[in-house]
C-alpha cells in the first residue's frame, strides 16, 4: 500500500513510522530484524530503509603503491526492503539518491523495486561525493532530487529512458521527498528553499518527510509557510532523540540544525551519556505529544538502527 493511502485510511489518527539503516558489511540482516521486531508493537504501516553512495578507500598494494578502491559499507537496501515486507508484513520505503548513479542505473533499480511489489520510494539528493576527483568517481545521474522525482513520475506515466513512446506498462510509485524546517544548508533562505520544495511536489512528489528538528515551533512555522506556498502534500515530521553529549555539536554540524538553548542546557548538566539519553528521550516525548495533539499525519523516528529509545518514546506517545 502507498504511504499516502496509509495516511488517508488513518482518518486523522497520527501514525508511527521509523527509518533504519542497512547493516554494515560483516553484520547479518538478523541484526537489523532484531531491532525492528520490538518496534512492531506500535504497528508502523511503513519503514524507511536508507541508501548510501559508494565511498573511496585507499589500500596499499603488494608493490607498495596505494590504490583507490570503491566500497559500499551498507549494501542491500532493496533486499532488506523485501525481507522486511516478508517477515513483518509491512510496507518498506527504500531511499534512492542522486549521487553516483546514472539514469539507467536508477531506472534498473526502480524496475527491480516494481517487480518486487514495492511501490513507495523516498527520493533524495544524497550526500556529496567526498572524493570528486577520484579515478573511480562516477558522474551523478542528477544534481537535484527534483530531477529524480521527474524520472520516477515519468515511469509512472509509462515513459522510460531511450524509448520514444509511452508504454502500456506503467509503474505506480508513491514518491516521498525531504523537507527542511530550518532550510536546506545550500539554500540562501527558507523562502527560497520552499520554492524548490514546491518544485519537487509539482514534479510529482506525493508526501514530505522533514529533516530532524528539536523546536516544534520551527516545524509549525514551516508547515504554515508550505501552505502559503501552495504545497498541499502531507508533511510528516522527522524526529531523533539526542543520545550523547557529543551530538550537541555533531548533529548541528552534520545536519545544519539548531539545538534549542533549553535542551542544550539540560544536556550540558548531564554527567554521562546515560543521563543525556534520558534527557533526549524526555524531550522527544514532549515534542511527539505536542505534534500529535496538533494533528500531524505521522511521527517518523530516525532510529539509527537502535530501538531502545524509540520504544520508550512510542510507549509514552502511542
Amino acid at each position: 500500500m502507498k504511504v499516502t493511502e496509509h495516511l488517508e485510511r488513518a482518518k486523522g489518527k497520527t501514525l508511527f513510522s521509523i527509518e533504519v539503516l542497512p547493516p554494515q558489511k560483516g553484520k547479518t540482516i538478523d541484526d537489523l530484524l532484531h531491532v525492528v521486531e520490538p518496534l512492531m508493537e506500535f504497528k508502523p504501516p511503513f519503514i524507511d530503509v536508507t541508501y548510501h553512495r559508494e565511498e573511496i578507500i585507499y589500500k596499499k598494494r603488494p608493490d607498495g603503491l596505494v590504490e583507490e578502491v570503491p566500497l559500499r559499507r551498507r549494501p542491500g537496501t532493496v533486499g532488506i526492503c523485501a525481507a522486511l515486507r516478508t517477515k513483518f508484513n509491512v510496507d518498506a520505503v527504500p531511499h534512492l539518491v542522486c549521487g553516483g548513479f546514472t539514469p539507467e542505473e536508477t531506472e534498473d533499480a526502480l524496475f527491480t523495486l516494481y517487480y518486487l511489489g514495492i511501490n513507495n520510494v523516498m527520493l533524495l539528493q544524497g550526500d556529496a561525493d567526498k572524493n570528486p576527483k577520484s579515478v573511480h568517481a562516477k558522474p551523478s545521474a542528477y544534481k537535484y532530487a527534483s530531477d529524480l522525482v521527474a524520472q520516477v513520475a515519468d515511469m509512472n506515466r509509462g515513459k522510460f529512458l531511450h524509448e520514444e513512446t509511452e508504454n502500456e506498462m506503467k509503474t505506480n510509485f508513491c514518491i516521498g521527498v525531504a523537507g527542511y524546517p530550518e532550510k536546506h544548508f545550500e539554500a540562501p533562505n527558507l523562502s527560497n528553499d520552499l520554492k524548490w520544495l514546491k518544485h519537487k511536489v509539482d514534479c510529482g512528489a506525493d508526501y514530505i518527510v522533514t529533516q530532524m528538528f528539536y523546536d516544534n515551533q520551527k516545524f509549525f512555522e514551516f508547515q504554515e509557510k508550505c501552505i502559503a506556498k501552495g504545497i498541499k502534500a502531507p508533511i510528516i515530521p522527522g524526529l531523533k532523540p539526542l543520545a550523547t553529549k557529543g551530538q550537541l555539536t555533531t548533529l548541528a554540524k552534520l545536519f545544519h540544525i539548531d539545538i534549542p538553548e533549553a535542551l542544550a542546557t539540560e544536556v550540558e548538566k548531564c554527567k554521562d551519556d546515560r543521563a543525556v539519553k534520558k534527557v533526549g528521550i524526555e524531550w522527544c516525548i514532549a515534542q511527539s505529544k505536542e505534534l500529535k495533539k496538533a494533528g500531524v499525519p505521522c511521527l517518523h523516528y530516525y532510529t539509527m538502527s537502535r530501538s531502545e529509545a524509540t520504544i520508550e518514546i512510542a510507549r509514552s506517545v502511542f
